[in-house]
């Protein structure tokens, strides 16, 4: 039987052949790479972290906006009120109905406390998420001052909420009821095959919008300037991985919503499970865009290693070297010795 030749460990494995035939393929594998280095599954949580706290301030926000309408208008409160006693009779829509008398009371304080903790939230996860996007260049730009920073991340907070302004009225517009309504307007709700068209084009405006979302995100959120021509790619990989993710989290939020615990805690878990797995999707993306060779140039330049002075004394061990100085010492002794005994004469 003849021997089998043995294995070079030099020679590349299979993944290393198919990432040399394929480019999208290594241009995969390094972003994966860039992602895990940059511990991006760690900021994924801290921004999740922040985003299940700003939902308290926010709601607080809700019910003082909506204590100030009540109180303008007292034709509504009075509907309400009414609504809820039929709706809990007894004790309980009492207690319901006093209970929204001291919400409507202390609107001005839980406002002002819901603004104060949602603007300490925002800012927390504006910082974390671009402290995670800002990780996938490799090393960090030179810091800035507190002050400086902050008001970054406040211009940054009101550029997002404009850009998520957008995004749900484009998503809105290309809804499939809105849709609907301007086909049958036009006439042509009864052209065959209409409906499958509706959703086709309802999916694709959807993409869409959050394709320029995602694309100022990438490019604008991080501290490390991008164009955003550059992130462009980036953005339509998130947006339609998004697109697939909110089609997937449907079935899940409607499985978990089932059962009695899904019933209270299901909107959390819900909201937890979609503010992480967005932020893994945009810190793949961003990490796809750094890993694309036209983006290098953006990179921050490496911080050089520090310089160690270190002197050297450098011993000549010749005869001559040695000699020289002990006949300079005897030479010097004996001028001395000859100087004093002429002083003493």
């Amino acid at each position: 039987m003849p021997l089998r030749k043995p294995k070079d460990p030099n020679a590349p494995s299979f993944l290393d052949k198919q990432r040399a035939a394929r480019p999208w393929l290594d241009h995969v594998v390094r972003a994966g790479k860039r992602y895990q280095e940059s511990r991006a599954d760690f900021f994924a949580a801290g921004t999740t972290y922040f985003s299940i706290l700003a939902i308290f301030p926010l709601l607080m926000v809700a019910f003082s906006v909506l204590g100030f309408v009540l109180a303008a208008d007292h034709h509504l409160l009075t509907e309400l009120q009414n609504k809820v006693t039929d709706s809990a009779k007894g004790p309980m829509g009492h207690d319901i109905k006093n209970l929204m008398d001291q919400a409507i009371a202390s609107r001005g304080t839980i406002g002002l406390i819901g603004l104060l903790g949602g603007a300490y939230a925002g800012l927390g996860w504006m910082a974390n998420l671009r402290m995670a996007l800002t990780s996938q260049w490799g090393e960090e730009p030179p810091k800035q001052s507190f002050l400086r920073t902050k008001l970054s991340d406040v211009g940054a907070l009101l550029g997002l909420f404009v850009a998520l302004a957008i995004t749900i009225g484009l998503t809105a517009l290309a809804g499939s009821n809105l849709t609907e309504q301007l086909v049958s307007a036009l006439g042509l709700d009864g052209v065959w095959g209409m409906g499958v068209d509706i959703r086709i084009v309802s999916i694709v405006l959807s993409i869409g919008a959050s394709w320029l979302m995602f694309t100022w995100v990438i490019a604008k959120l991080p501290r490390i300037p991008l164009p955003m021509r550059n992130a462009a790619k980036a953005g339509l990989l998130t947006a339609v991985a998004f697109e697939i993710f909110k089609y997937i989290g449907t079935f899940y939020l409607h499985a978990v919503l089932r059962g009695p615990a899904g019933a209270a805690f299901g909107p959390i878990i819900g909201i937890m499970v979609f503010a992480y797995f967005t932020t893994r999707i945009i810190l793949f993306a961003t990490a796809w865009a750094c890993t694309d060779p036209k983006n290098r140039k953006f990179e921050p330049a490496p911080v050089p290693d520090p310089v160690v002075i270190a002197p050297r004394m450098v011993a000549d061990p010749s005869p001559a070297a040695v000699l020289a100085p002990a006949g300079v010492g005897l030479l010097a002794g004996l001028g001395i010795s000859r100087l004093l005994r002429g002083r003493g004469r």
